[in-house]
C-alpha cells in the first residue's frame, strides 16, 4: 500500500528506502526528491563540473536503489551511505581524470557539522525553545507556522481560523518579541557582528 506524498515526507531515510525495497515506488520518488540534491551538490562541489556531477549522483543512487532489499536499518544512515558512496565514486573520476594515484587524492571533506557547530545549534534551537514558550500562546502559534513550519499566510489563517491580516500582526508582533526577548544572548549564541 502506498502513502500520501505529506506521509511519506515525514518518514526518515531508512523507512523510505526499506518501503521501496518492499515494492513502493512513491517511496523512492520521495526518496529521491529528498536525497538527490543534496548528492548532486556534493559531487560537483567535489568534481566541479555539472554533467560529470550528474553521472555520479546518478550512479549513486542506482547503487543505493540495488542495495535497497539488502538494507539492515540501524545499521548505518542512508544519508551517510550515500555521500560515501558519492564521495568514492568522484573520487574515483578524478583520479582517472588526472591519471593520480588514490593515495595522493586528499580525502574529501565530512559533509557533517563538527561538534561545536552542533552544540551551537543545539544551544540556538534551545533559547529559541525558551523565547518562544515566552510568547502569547497565538503568537507563539503564528510564529511557528510561519517561520519555523514555512505556511504561508493564509494557511495560517485557516488553520487559527483568522484572517490574514490578524496572521501578520500576530507574527510581526511575536517576532519582536522573540528579538527582544533574545537580543542580550546574541554573543552567547554565535551572532556577533563583526
Amino acid at each position: 500500500m502506498t502513502m500520501s506524498f505529506d506521509a511519506q515526507i515525514r518518514l526518515p531515510d531508512d523507512a523510505l528506502l526499506l518501503r521501496y525495497a518492499a515494492g513502493d515506488a512513491e517511496a523512492a520518488s520521495a526518496l529521491t526528491r529528498r536525497l538527490l540534491p543534496r548528492v548532486f551538490g556534493h559531487a560537483r562541489h567535489m568534481l566541479g563540473d555539472a554533467a560529470e556531477a550528474e553521472d555520479v549522483a546518478q550512479e549513486a543512487m542506482m547503487r543505493l536503489w540495488r542495495i535497497a532489499p539488502d538494507w539492515r536499518q540501524g545499521d548505518a544512515q542512508v544519508r551517510t551511505w550515500l555521500y560515501r558512496v558519492t564521495a568514492n565514486l568522484c573520487t574515483d573520476r578524478l583520479r582517472r581524470r588526472r591519471g593520480v594515484r588514490l593515495d595522493e587524492i586528499a580525502e574529501p571533506e565530512d559533509p557533517t557539522p563538527s561538534a561545536a557547530d552542533r552544540m551551537q545549534s543545539q544551544a540556538r534551537g534551545d533559547a529559541l525553545q525558551a523565547a518562544l514558550a515566552q510568547l502569547p500562546e497565538r503568537q507563539r502559534q503564528a510564529v511557528v507556522l510561519r517561520h519555523i513550519e514555512g505556511l504561508s499566510n493564509p494557511e495560517i489563517a485557516e488553520i487559527m481560523d483568522i484572517g490574514p491580516r490578524a496572521v501578520e500582526s500576530l507574527t510581526a508582533r511575536g517576532k519582536q518579541a522573540l528579538s527582544a526577548l533574545l537580543a542580550g544572548r546574541k554573543a552567547e549564541l554565535g551572532y556577533e557582528d563583526d
